[in-house]
């Protein structure tokens, strides 16, 4: 399975262009939801991304854990995702469920206090 929908990406380079253009005229970004969770279904890894750069569309942002207990806002290239490989060859997965009921901002502050993301 594709990690991002063709509607996905076409919302997360729509946010990253938005953040884009919030930054080259005031420095800062809006709060937007997060498009797509994807986890590794054998352990506790988590990313809620929210865009692409416009200008490398294999750079993600959003809210990554990697099941560590300190969860950030970050950036992740897509294609180091899709090579990440678990027991019997599992996959990193995208969460078909998903439906953002808060901003990326939100998601993080509430992973903040718990250790994860609770999504």
């Amino acid at each position: 399975m594709a990690l991002l929908t063709p509607e996905q990406k076409a919302r997360m380079l729509a946010n990253g262009r938005a953040a884009a253009a919030a930054i080259a005229e005031d420095g800062n970004t809006p709060d937007v939801f997060p498009v797509v969770k994807l986890f590794t279904p054998w352990g506790g890894a988590t990313w809620l991304l929210s865009e692409l750069d416009p200008e490398d569309e294999d750079i993600a942002f959003g809210l990554c854990d990697l099941g560590f207990g300190c969860p950030e806002l970050g950036s992740v290239r897509l294609s180091e995702l899709e090579a990440v490989r678990g027991p019997g060859g599992l996959a990193i997965e995208r969460d078909l469920h998903f439906r953002p009921t808060k901003s990326l901002t939100a998601y993080a502050a509430e992973a903040n206090r718990f250790g994860r993301i609770r999504a």
